[in-house]
């Protein structure tokens, strides 16, 4: 298995370019490095879900979770987002990395193709959008997505306070879910109606075992 320390992995991933104007409508917030980090440590070391298999990361925004995946050893790994300036980031920091297995789809994850066009992907490792604002069930839509495509697991992050909820739909849709990190987001000020400088949340990373949805 490929080993990388953790602190090595943070350093590398703080090196990863984020938003200069993120979009409120797509709930742009760039994932922390540390978060990251710990949660791609546990994924390869933990469960063996990203050395040599296919990771797609759902709304990959500027690609800090396929980049992670690809240092950890990834086969390929899919970086799938609807706004094309994220993605234009995302591109710059992988030719800035120098990594050749990282590919990028421009794709509204809410509206993805047939599970079969997706078949080749192992593994998906995302941080969806909350679901603040005016973008309410986005999280469930993006894990339901996530669940239609990937063979192997689903990890995704998702607000303390929605545990109860999103068990709830995965029980609906009976796949096994539990929680395998428990992490504090450092939530930087990114706009206008941010009055504070950073704000902490809560935040579970949850690792779902794909049962094919009828």
């Amino acid at each position: 298995m490929k080993k990388m320390k953790l602190k090595e992995l943070e350093s590398r991933l703080q090196q990863v370019d984020v938003f200069d104007n993120p979009k409120i409508v797509l709930e742009q917030y760039p994932t922390r490095p540390h978060i990251a980090a710990c949660i791609l440590n546990t994924i390869h070391n933990t469960y063996d879900d990203i050395e040599d298999k296919v990771v797609a990361d759902l709304g990959c925004g500027c690609g800090v979770l396929s980049i992670g995946a690809a240092m950890l050893g990834a086969g390929m790994c899919l970086g799938i987002d609807i706004d094309e300036d994220a993605l234009e980031i995302f591109r710059t920091n992988v030719d800035e990395f120098e990594l050749t297995n990282i590919d990028l789809v421009q794709l509204d994850v809410c509206c993805l193709p047939p599970a079969k066009v997706f078949n080749m992907v192992d593994t998906v490792i995302m941080n969806p959008p909350f679901g603040t604002k005016n973008n309410k069930g986005m999280d469930i839509t993006f894990l339901k997505s996530a669940l239609q495509i990937a063979r192997t697991a689903v990890y995704s992050l998702h607000k303390t306070s929605t545990r109860d909820y999103v068990k709830k739909k995965a029980e609906e849709w009976k796949v096994q879910m539990e929680v395998i990190a428990e992490l504090r987001y450092d939530l930087p000020a990114s706009y206008k109606f941010h009055r504070k400088k950073s704000v902490l949340h809560a935040v579970e990373c949850f690792n779902c075992s794909p049962i094919p949805l009828k």
